[in-house]
């Protein structure tokens, strides 16, 4: 098990797909993976709801959570190709879509942010309390990889909760805000604006109160979406204070439990601070990983449909925890 741990084989780019861009978008566009989940739905104590997938095989099995990222869900390949993995492995799976992401809106006026760490504890608090789960592992990607990250460093974690592998993790929120709106990322913010402007219109119709879409067409990037959507909604000053408080690179320092991050050192969406492997005051729990190739989370290679590296990687990662665990 320390092999898969400290050897395991950093990833490497099919022929021709050594490039940040395409590893971001060709799994993106035509990856297909579809695992047969049972949707449920878990209510909230503040009046709201998640709507929840699994894949469950034994009582006895460990637990996987997966949480997807910004404007993902469920049926996100990533998610899919994860949950086949850990399936097919043995395991039982929760995945989980962030409030309004699972193909219905949600009830209250915020939606969802990078440190609404609130959700992701409560899906882990049902697998333990409704599944009796012993064991749970968590895996998130991107934003569900902050999430994730932010969570695994909590005073209050479970003890059922073993460790966590991420990929693609805005580490700093702020630094990424500016990645992103450079101009070789437009396309990029121009699709999150896209989709999260749908978002916007539902809130505006259900919250006229709260919420409206004057003036969206005029935002670019995520500094003035912050500023004008997430930090207002989910009661942050503005977007530098809602950018400070939810960075998973505030949590390095505390992590509770094993936790592997993988940031792709051509990730178009990451800033150099999110790959910054020689930080002094990391706890001995972090474990990170920063291949030269891999984009947004893709790690792929030309057969798409077969198990990524990630997919791999997360696995050895979580089998190595549980060892550690027994």
């Amino acid at each position: 098990m320390t092999q898969a741990l400290f050897d395991y084989p950093s990833f490497a780019p099919g022929f021709g797909l050594a490039n940040g861009h395409l590893q971001s978008v060709i799994p993106s566009v035509f990856r297909r993976v579809e695992v047969p989940f049972q949707r449920s739905r878990l209510e909230l104590p503040d009046g709201d709801f998640l709507l929840l997938d699994q894949l469950k095989q034994s009582e006895q099995a460990p637990w996987v959570v997966i949480s997807h990222g910004l404007e993902g869900d469920s049926r996100r390949h990533y998610v899919q190709g994860m949950a086949r993995q850990f399936y097919n492995a043995g395991w039982n799976v929760q995945a989980w879509n962030f409030r309004g992401c699972g193909g219905e809106v949600n009830r209250l006026p915020r939606f969802y942010h990078s440190g609404a760490i609130e959700d992701l504890k409560a899906v882990i608090n049902s697998v333990i309390v409704e599944q009796q789960a012993q064991q749970v592992f968590l895996i998130g990607f991107s934003m569900g990889g902050n999430q994730t990250v932010l969570t695994l460093a909590e005073d209050d974690l479970p003890t059922q909760v073993i460790g966590g592998a991420t990929f693609s993790v805005p580490l700093d929120l702020a630094a990424c805000a500016d990645q992103l709106a450079k101009p070789a990322q437009s396309i990029y913010m121009r699709r999150f604006l896209r989709d999260l402007k749908v978002k916007v219109e539902q809130k505006a119709q259900l919250f006229p109160e709260s919420v409206s879409v004057d003036g969206f067409d005029q935002i670019k990037s995520f500094h003035q979406f912050d500023d004008i959507y997430t930090a207002p909604l989910h009661g942050f000053k503005d977007a530098k204070d809602y950018w400070q408080q939810c960075s998973g690179r505030n949590a390095l320092p505390h992590l509770k439990k094993p936790t592997l991050i993988v940031n792709a050192m051509d990730d178009p969406f990451l800033a150099a601070t999110c790959q910054d492997n020689g930080r002094g005051d990391r706890s001995t729990h972090l474990y990170l990983e920063t291949p030269s190739s891999g984009g947004h989370v893709g790690f792929a290679r030309w057969k798409l449909n077969q198990p990524l590296w990630s997919e791999q990687r997360a696995l050895a990662f979580a089998h190595y925890v549980l060892e550690k665990t027994k």
